[in-house]
């Protein structure tokens, strides 16, 4: 059964960093494509950034050039590195498998950024 498990969120301030973690059990880590989900206060919830089992990213233009995302097979774990942070990244942020929002029937708890002076 599918776990995931988010860290690393916090407050910072405008142009700080946060450096976001996820590990997964339950699925075959290694052949799946994993992306970070983040959902601001009554907003919808949005793919940010995603990452194949191969390595190749993409991202939301909002977060290009500011945020990277990585994953470690052998740790089952995907992370998200975020620079130059700004107001309008303050949300809750999710990992998760890559599928239509709609279709997703598990979400772990997520972790939240706050960026704020």
């Amino acid at each position: 059964q599918l776990q995931l498990v988010e860290s690393g969120g916090g407050l910072v301030q405008p142009g700080g960093s946060l450096s976001l973690s996820c590990v997964a059990s339950g699925i075959v880590f290694r052949i799946i494509k994993m992306g970070w989900y983040r959902q601001g206060a009554g907003e919808q919830r949005e793919l940010v950034a995603s990452i194949t089992p191969g390595g190749d990213t993409d991202y939301t233009d909002s977060v290009k050039g500011r945020f990277t995302i990585s994953r470690d097979n052998a740790k089952k774990a995907v992370y998200l590195q975020m620079n130059s942070l700004k107001a309008e990244d303050t949300a809750v942020y999710f990992c998760n498998i890559i599928m239509p929002v709609a279709q997703i029937t598990y979400w772990g708890r997520g972790t939240q950024v706050t960026v704020s002076s």
